[in-house]
């Protein structure tokens, strides 16, 4: 069953899992704090006359031996009937603040832990991003923002995809393909209604064209890859961007080609509403399986909202193609 503590952080702590009416938790891959919501009456027969609580207040959840959720309470809302809506964040949100970082040949995840290091947040595993990247130059940028263009640079050189999150009050990056599940979601299994959406509107290119500027020569130097077929079909889609200066033309061409491999398609994403399973959160890769539409195959969890209310546990997640 569920187990949400509030901790006073004064040698207090407070089980509230019978008071709760409705539970809201909410993970995103990139660029967001983890969110839960928590609504319940202040004055039902199951909560103790003593029981009080304030922004900065630790939540912990757990269900079934499994760690959930640790954060922080952020906001409190009250109403003339006493019902109470507590919004906590995970120590994610403490990266939304900005600083000035410069770093050279470094790793997404040496950036991460000099940002570790400066804010005093807790860590956990930090997997090696192994790529090196020419120069980091950020100013007056949130710390989150700074981590998850980091991420994208060792994606679009290396073509590995990494994940950065709070894992029970612990700050971790993992390599997404250590993250996924065996669960199947499908018509056959938990899903009970779903969208599916494919565009060429967002994120989709299919001519690359990386620049750099010469110091010695004082001339711009122009590389370029594109695909013709698709060029035909869908028209001139351009994604332009200039590179290190010290970066040698092999690193360019490689470059080139990886871009070319993530976006030079369609993307697809699909929104699927589904009984709950708490084992799922933002960064996982499940398997999709909607026999009338041809999908068998693995998806990451971009978003997932894990709702309950009462006795009902369903879930919202946000999925696309997995490489993508």
């Amino acid at each position: 069953m569920f187990e949400v503590f509030v901790d006073n952080r004064d040698g207090i702590v407070w089980n509230i899992s019978r008071i709760i009416s409705q539970l809201k938790i909410k993970t995103a891959r990139i660029g967001k704090a983890a969110i839960v919501d928590i609504t319940f009456v202040k004055n039902s027969p199951f909560s103790d006359d003593e029981f009080k609580y304030a922004c900065g207040d630790i939540i912990r959840i757990r269900k079934d031996d499994l760690n959930i959720f640790y954060g922080y309470i952020f906001t409190v809302d009250e109403d003339e009937n006493d019902e109470v809506k507590i919004t906590a964040y995970d120590q994610v949100r403490y990266l939304m603040f900005s600083d000035t970082v410069v770093m050279v040949n470094t790793t997404a995840t040496q950036l991460v832990k000099r940002i570790i290091k400066e804010t005093g947040l807790a860590a956990g595993d930090l997997a090696d991003t192994r790529y090196a990247i020419p120069k980091i130059m950020e100013d007056a940028q949130p710390f989150l923002d700074m981590i998850c263009r980091a991420l994208d640079s060792t994606l679009i050189a290396d073509k590995e995809l990494f994940v950065f999150y709070d894992d029970f009050g612990r700050l971790t990056l993992r390599n997404i393909k250590d993250l996924a599940l065996d669960i199947v979601i499908g018509e056959k299994s938990l899903m009970f209604s779903y969208k599916d959406k494919r565009s060429i509107d967002t994120d989709t290119y299919n001519r690359v064209k990386l620049y750099k500027d010469n110091k010695k020569t004082g001339k711009r130097e122009a590389y370029v890859a594109e695909n013709s077929a698709t060029m035909a079909k869908w028209g001139r889609l351009q994604y332009y961007q200039n590179v290190d200066e010290k970066m040698n033309p092999a690193q360019i061409n490689k470059m080139l080609e990886n871009i070319m491999a993530l976006k030079n398609r369609e993307q697809r994403s699909l929104k699927v509403e589904a009984l709950g399973d708490i084992r799922i959160r933002a960064g996982n890769v499940i398997w999709l399986a909607i026999e009338s539409k041809g999908i068998k195959q693995q998806f990451v969890v971009d978003g997932c909202t894990q709702n309950y209310d009462g006795d009902e546990h369903t879930m919202s997640l946000d999925l696309v193609v997995y490489g993508s």
